[in-house]
């Protein structure tokens, strides 16, 4: 058997992930909504905690039905990497070497769920509607403009769930999107 690039991590489901080489048919959704329950928006820089199975979800609800399925997992990367803070990811090499990681990730992802490779433009414009939304619910007052001005936040408030709740959603979300829910 052909050894694997990089090392792997160990997924709540017991897979052996590699994420340096990832195989659509080793990525689960149970995995991706376990871990990025437990992962907080902002580098955990915001008032509450706030996940992004919670953050994409919001996505996923924002955009037409369509796409919905895209919002949901735009972050799905996530869940085997974690993030870099966006200043990271577009100023330094190491940003743009996670980067190609991340893309590369995302394209096993996509294959895995049946998604255009491409992020619809759609997504990306929702992403930004919540963070504008985010920012204004979650964050302390900023020291100085951030890039995503231009967008409105969405009328609704965001009142952070729990870790446990934001997995139930998540989960919750694939099923109604027509995705089975497969894993432990």
């Amino acid at each position: 058997m052909k050894e694997r690039k990089g090392d792997w991590i160990q997924t709540i489901s017991g897979i052996a992930f590699y994420p340096l080489e990832p195989r659509p048919e080793e990525i689960q959704i149970y995995d991706i909504a376990h871990a990025l329950s437990h992962q907080c928006r902002f580098a955990g820089h915001c008032r509450q905690f706030y996940s992004v199975a919670e953050h994409s979800v919001r996505v996923s609800r924002t955009v037409s039905p369509e796409f919905s399925l895209w919002g949901l997992l735009h972050d799905a990367a996530e869940a085997y990497l974690v993030d870099l803070p966006r200043p990271i990811k577009k100023w330094c090499e190491m940003g743009r070497l996670y980067q190609e990681i991340e893309d590369n990730l995302m394209l096993a992802i996509c294959a895995r769920f049946g998604l255009d490779p491409e992020m619809p433009a759609a997504v990306k414009e929702a992403d930004t509607v919540l963070l504008v939304t985010e920012k204004r619910d979650l964050m302390v007052a900023q020291p100085k403009p951030w890039e995503a001005e231009a967008a409105e936040p969405l009328p609704e408030r965001i009142y952070p769930q729990s870790p446990y709740w934001a997995k139930v959603f998540f989960l919750e979300r694939f099923q109604m999107l027509g995705g089975q829910h497969l894993g432990v």
